[in-house]
């Protein structure tokens, strides 16, 4: 078996505003695996500020798993916990190569063409108008979940914000998911979720800092809206310890981004541990290309999960790289026919 390592810059069509900055551009290494005729694609993705592994020695740990790998020495996937992207990629990549064709890893009807997996539409952060408009947007699509960052405007902007768009969609035609990203401190953040609530929110994800599990839990004894955990999740590695986070902050729900968590086997991890304490969950993709998109809606799609999940679609970069996925209204389905062409583009790519 030989490994290959490229590497790309994607580009985003409209800066990306997070409560981290502004994105204009993100990296992501596609781990290339071949063995006779078969190929496996994985995708290394992360997100600089959010990853805890990356750092000036990234490329160099990918570049050694390379060497590894050309060695004969493939490393097992546990000595790469605390490198989840790259973990991630390597499990894709030998997912991959274990099925055929190349971009297929987990056969179904979703694969097949026949199913489709219902998402939410995401509004990036922006002015007030721009927001609005992005709103329209995905509404025109057929969105009926809507997924808002919030925390990084004035609150009273983004509260006017929420007033204007419940004044025109009550819940039964729109569901509103919140994302703070950590954005509201321990002191204010139970006021300001009471005032959220007005606007019949159905979550919001990491209202504070992870890493306050006291606070945290105190929020979700009784939230005014129901909390996700998202980067409360990363770091965490051991199924016990996953177990213990969630018994002791009993969130309502929790966001799994493969990317970030290490992979579909740690997420699975967290899935058993949600399942242990009754608590919801979703997957959400964390930009990555469309070829780590699509691996992530293929697992997901395995799951049968029974509510709307946070997937992208891939058209926030402009050089993003060819996709079997496309979109019909809200719900992502697999071109099964495009698929054999991306095979082949990766095998010369």
């Amino acid at each position: 078996m030989e490994a290959f390592l490229k590497k790309i810059e994607l580009k985003f069509i409209t800066p990306g505003q997070t409560s981290r900055g502004t994105l204009y551009t993100k990296p992501s290494w596609f781990l290339i695996l071949q063995d006779g005729d078969r190929t496996g694609v994985g995708e290394c993705s992360v997100i600089p500020g959010l990853n805890p592994e990356y750092d000036n020695n990234y490329e160099e740990h990918l570049d050694t798993l390379i060497r590894q790998i050309n060695h004969d020495n493939l490393p097992p996937l546990s000595t790469l916990d605390t490198w989840p992207s790259v973990r991630f990629g390597l499990e894709m990549a030998l997912k991959d190569l274990n099925h055929s064709p190349c971009g297929v890893l987990f056969p179904s009807d979703f694969t097949r063409g026949k199913e489709g997996i219902p998402i939410n539409g995401l509004i990036w952060m922006g002015s007030i108008d721009k927001m609005q408009q992005r709103i329209q947007e995905k509404l025109d699509q057929g969105f009926k979940v809507l997924k808002l960052k919030v925390g990084a405007l004035d609150f009273e902007e983004e509260i006017s914000l929420l007033e204007n768009i419940r004044s025109r969609f009550p819940t039964a035609d729109l569901e509103i998911r919140l994302d703070a990203n950590g954005a509201f401190s321990p002191e204010n953040a139970l006021e300001k979720l009471e005032r959220l609530a007005d606007y019949h929110i159905h979550s919001i994800e990491q209202p504070i800092q992870p890493g306050q599990w006291d606070e945290m839990s105190n929020l979700c004894e009784k939230p005014p809206i129901p909390i996700a955990l998202d980067e409360e999740l990363i770091g965490i590695h051991s199924p016990v310890e996953k177990l213990r986070l969630l018994e002791y902050i009993r969130p309502q729900y929790i966001i799994l981004k493969p990317s970030l968590v290490g992979g579909f086997e740690k997420s699975k991890e967290w899935i058993d541990a949600a399942t242990a304490t009754d608590t919801g969950w979703w997957a959400t993709s964390a930009l990555e290309s469309n070829i780590g998109l699509s691996a992530i809606a293929q697992w997901v799609y395995t799951l049968k999960p029974n509510n709307v999940q946070g997937l992208g679609t891939g058209g926030v970069f402009s050089n993003n790289l060819p996709s079997s996925l496309y979109l019909q209204n809200s719900t992502l389905f697999f071109d099964a026919k495009k698929s054999e062409a991306d095979a082949a583009y990766w095998k010369s790519f």
